[in-house]
């Protein structure tokens, strides 16, 4: 139950940093909004994988 938890609150970290990078930088800049997002979902995975994938 606990891992279902601190993977919702890992996913809503997520998208919020997602969104406040998109709004705070890439406002108006489509592809490197995407190359940044696609960054950041990166970096979350490998640390997902690093460090809640194996409970």
């Amino acid at each position: 139950m606990t891992k279902n938890v601190s993977v919702v609150i890992y996913v809503a970290v997520l998208i919020a940093v997602i969104v406040g990078v998109d709004v705070l930088f890439f406002r108006h800049r489509l592809l490197e909004r995407l190359m940044a997002n696609v960054g950041i979902v990166l970096v979350f995975g490998a640390f997902y994988l690093r460090f809640l994938g194996r409970e």
